[in-house]
């Protein structure tokens, strides 16, 4: 029997796909267990998806790990996930590489544990000469965080006159945003079946592709990331234009 892996068209992978990794909590209330025994589960399903991203050739995969919002939630909890976070780091470094995968990070980074921030950039550089996936952790992120920061960064060259207001466009904005290295996102994956972008990638996702499922994070393996990328693959996609204005 044809796997659904099988089915999915080569040359119609999406180049980058983003993931709101959306449920941790959920799955731990369900199992009876502390939330922060869903957030360790969910490292499972950060490794089934990474691996399924390298067998079918994704370029790009960016992970929603930790927004600007949650620096709110309590305190025991956010340590506990910093803590989580930097073992996850230490702990997968060596199936990264293994998997040939290059390891980024977007956010305010600066707000993170020195601890969590010197692991991640021990990894990065560890995993930084690998030619295979490109993993982004955005971390400490929000969408209207990284839109402030570029507005910013172009008004005060603006003001010392390196660039003229009438030369502002959408493509110059978005070469202002701290992203701007990646390629927008064709496809995102929100999981836990709510129906919302929760501050993530707003000016990346303008015409993204999107995909929600009622699994829950800590439940979410490899074949229903091959199941997103097929449902893609059969949808159309116009980016403002008529369907006769495809062919």
């Amino acid at each position: 029997m044809e796997s659904l892996k099988d089915k999915l068209k080569r040359d119609k992978i999406p180049q980058h796909i983003a993931i709101i990794m959306d449920g941790n909590g959920r799955w731990a209330a369900q199992h009876g267990n502390a939330r922060i025994i869903g957030h360790q589960q969910g490292i499972m399903a950060v490794k089934s998806t990474v691996e399924g991203a390298g067998e079918i050739g994704l370029k790009y995969l960016t992970l929603f790990a930790f927004s600007t919002e949650n620096w709110k939630r309590p305190k025991y909890e956010v340590d506990a996930l910093m803590k989580l976070l930097v073992q996850a780091i230490d702990n997968e470094t060596a199936d990264l590489m293994k998997y040939n995968v290059k390891l980024g990070a977007i956010g305010d980074l600066e707000k993170l544990p020195l601890s969590v921030r010197t692991k991640l950039k021990e990894c990065i550089g560890t995993l930084s000469s690998n030619t295979g996936l490109n993993l982004i952790l955005a971390i400490s992120y929000s969408s209207k965080w990284e839109i402030t920061e570029a507005a910013k960064n172009l008004a005060t060259d603006v003001k010392e006159g390196k660039i003229d207001r009438e030369e502002i466009t959408d493509r110059l904005f978005a070469k202002y945003l701290p992203s701007s290295h990646l390629p927008d996102p064709e496809l995102m994956i929100r999981t836990s079946g709510e129906f919302r972008l929760s501050n993530f990638l707003l000016w990346q996702l303008a015409y993204s592709e999107l995909y929600f499922t009622d699994k829950l994070w800590p439940d979410f393996r490899k074949d229903d990331l091959f199941e997103a990328v097929y449902d893609f693959q059969n949808r159309e996609r116009r980016f403002g234009k008529i369907s006769e204005q495809l062919f």
